[in-house]
């Protein structure tokens, strides 16, 4: 019932520019003909050698041929601007009709980024000048220049790259990811064989079942009344599905149910961030990408924030509380609780979680944080690129209120004490 209700959401999501299910990688060449002759295909062929070898065998079934003849290495974890730049010179180089990417995130993420700078770099070289919300579409249309179509290929659940907006790109220098958010980067087709995540390991399978939480609950406390419906649907139907098949997934890998249901649900998280937008762990998590994986860092922050919001969002967090009672996640009787209340009560819950599949629960438990660490987030939560994520709070912050408010959140999360969160009046 779940799965189903999940097929019929992502549907009507994407149509028929989406292929999902099991054992499907046959079939891409005829999604990818679409769009053109020649692909240039970015994938770690080390990692995802069967893969490759069946996308590239339906691709000549359908008369599509490689783009030099090649396949371009894919990204680094957290999407490397040096990678953005490296891949940038393939389509320079090669001029492939349509690009085709196979991998997760960090890999789809760069071929986007990639793709904006081959074909406005003339205009702008410097990745730096595209982040933020809208300015890719608002370059394209004014030098009357289009992407190159794309087709992306997911191999793990968890960021949704292939169907949304998005592309994160990451300085490993400064130790800070930033953001782009732009229509134009939307794949124009897209690919996901849930059987492909059977290779993911424990790490990564609680990595992407934390960052589908993430995405649903974010938006679900923020969402727009005229969206609350939605959002609703998505959210209990995908949170349902992640807290039932994770730890199934970790101890059996090769149940493919259990990964068809994390890829459904992760799916839905990509839905949930097309009708909204996440904000305050999102936003924290950046300012972690050198010591923690991005899931991990949103599963951490994801029940702090929830006291900080709870008296703003009871409706939703009514919603949550039951499903995490039905799944056995919280103690004690929850009727009657609202506001604060309510959501520590959920807040625990969302720990339980985290618990029961062995992810931290407190900012403490990464190596290499330190108070240094939060002098950093507070300052880039500052920074008018990322504002968006302020924004989108369920309990909107200016930069000026940062220090007073977001300041006991990450001490908090530092020691698991929920009393250290002041609400805004």
């Amino acid at each position: 019932m779940l799965k189903e209700r999940a097929r019929q959401l992502i549907t009507q999501f994407k149509g028929e520019d989406y292929l999902f299910g099991l054992q499907i990688l046959d079939q891409v060449g005829g999604m990818a003909a679409r769009l053109g002759n020649k692909a240039l295909l970015i994938g770690s062929k080390s990692h995802q050698e069967k893969a490759i070898n069946k996308i590239i065998q339906s691709l000549e079934k359908n008369n599509v041929s490689l783009a030099g003849e090649r396949i371009v290495p894919g990204a680094k974890p957290n999407t490397p601007r040096e990678d953005v730049y490296r891949i940038e010179t393939y389509i320079l180089h090669y001029q492939p009709d349509f690009l085709l990417a196979i991998g997760g995130g960090s890999t789809i993420d760069c071929v986007k980024a990639a793709d904006v700078l081959a074909i406005l770099g003339a205009q702008s070289p410097e990745i730096e000048d595209y982040f933020g919300t809208g300015l890719v579409s608002a370059s394209l249309q004014k030098f009357a220049k289009q992407l190159k179509p794309f087709l992306a290929i997911q191999t793990s659940a968890s960021s949704a790259a292939h169907l949304t907006k998005y592309s994160n790109v990451s300085d490993p220098v400064a130790g800070q990811k930033k953001l782009i958010v732009d229509e134009a980067l939307v794949p124009d087709k897209a690919v996901f064989d849930y059987a492909l995540t059977a290779s993911m390991p424990a790490d990564l399978t609680i990595d992407g079942a934390l960052d589908g939480i993430s995405h649903v609950l974010e938006v679900f406390y923020g969402i727009a009344k005229d969206k609350f419906d939605l959002a609703r649907d998505i959210t209990s139907t995908a949170l349902e599905l992640i807290l039932q098949n994770t730890k199934k997934a970790m101890i059996n890998p090769d149940d493919l149910k259990a990964r068809e249901a994390l890829g459904l649900a992760t799916d839905l998280g990509g839905y949930a961030i097309m009708i909204g937008g996440t904000s305050g762990p999102h936003l924290t998590s950046f300012s972690l990408v050198d010591i923690a994986s991005h899931g991990r860092a949103c599963g951490i922050m994801n029940p702090y924030y929830t006291v900080f919001f709870a008296p703003a969002i009871e409706k939703q967090l009514q919603l949550i509380s039951e499903i995490l009672q039905r799944n056995n996640l919280l103690s004690g009787d929850i009727t009657g609780l609202s506001g604060r209340n309510l959501g520590m009560a959920v807040a625990h819950g969302l720990v339980n979680f985290s618990k029961s599949i062995g992810a931290p629960t407190t900012l403490a438990e990464i190596p290499g944080f330190s108070d240094q660490v939060i002098e950093e987030i507070l300052r880039a939560a500052k920074n008018p690129q990322l504002e968006m994520k302020l924004k989108n709070m369920p309990v909107p912050l200016h930069s000026s209120l940062v220090d007073d408010y977001m300041g006991p959140i990450l001490k908090a999360a530092q020691t698991g004490d929920f009393s250290l969160i002041k609400n805004l009046d």
